[in-house]
């Protein structure tokens, strides 16, 4: 489904990705670990095209320079120079880290507004489904975004993902600052989202414990780099996992 091939990212002469080869089958639970900075939002970033408009609005400015090597493909289309909106149309969506949402409006008005080029119909089932997967935002369904929790508004930052039906769902740091119950809940839906729905998921999480037990393969980050991958099950059991990321 997605190929990333030799792909190297530069913000001016930092190396933010480093000849990274990864691969996602359609139907998978990928995961990508790494500590801050190993260059997982990078990563993110150049797979839903985000780093095209950051690089265009670098230029425009004569800010940073940002150069892009290396392939992005995804059902055999060469998509590297595809802006992010193009992709969001072959079904590639990003969940942002700290879930960007619209504060001063309500939960189902964000909903609605994320499905403004889906229609009415669609919306409506979606947004049916999301609040079956996310039973507590149902109830919330009329507050404002801004007086939602942390983990509300990362269910809702989810929720307003899947408006758009994606085929493969990105998401960055999706359990970070949440409390243990909502880091299970949100792993539940995960698997749900999955098995369920058939999205193909690519988690980028620097919290491996919750993550590990759900994917099908992984891979662990550093500096940019690719240093360890295998099955959940083989990183699990791998000591430098454990060591760097379970405190054993």
């Amino acid at each position: 489904m997605l190929e990333i091939e030799n792909l190297m990212v530069f913000f001016e002469n930092a190396l933010a990705v480093n000849g990274l080869s990864i691969n996602i089958r359609e139907g998978e639970i990928i995961g990508v670990i790494g500590s801050n900075s190993a260059g997982k939002t990078t990563l993110l970033n150049t797979v839903s095209g985000l780093i095209i408009d950051m690089r265009t609005k670098e230029k425009r400015k004569g800010g940073e320079r940002i150069s892009i090597y290396g392939k992005v493909i995804y059902e055999g289309e060469n998509i590297t120079e595809a802006p992010p909106e193009a992709r969001v149309r072959k079904g590639i969506v990003l969940s942002r880290e700290r879930h960007p949402v619209f504060i001063e409006s309500s939960v189902i008005e964000n909903l609605k507004i994320a499905g403004y080029l889906r229609k009415r119909y669609e919306v409506a089932e979606t947004i049916d489904y999301i609040f079956d997967l996310f039973p507590h935002l149902s109830n919330l369904r009329n507050r404002k975004a801004g007086f939602l929790s942390g983990g509300e508004q990362q269910m809702l930052a989810i929720g307003m993902a899947l408006i758009v039906r994606p085929r493969l769902l990105l998401l960055d740091e999706p359990l970070l600052g949440l409390s243990s119950l909502i880091q299970k809940a949100l792993v539940e839906a995960i698997v749900d989202l999955n098995k369920n729905s058939g999205i193909t998921l690519m988690i980028c999480e620097q919290f491996a414990r919750p993550v590990l037990p759900i994917i099908d393969r992984g891979y662990v980050l550093e500096n940019g780099m690719l240093t360890l991958s295998g099955t959940g099950e083989e990183l699990m059991s791998n000591p430098e996992i454990k060591s760097a990321y379970f405190g054993i």
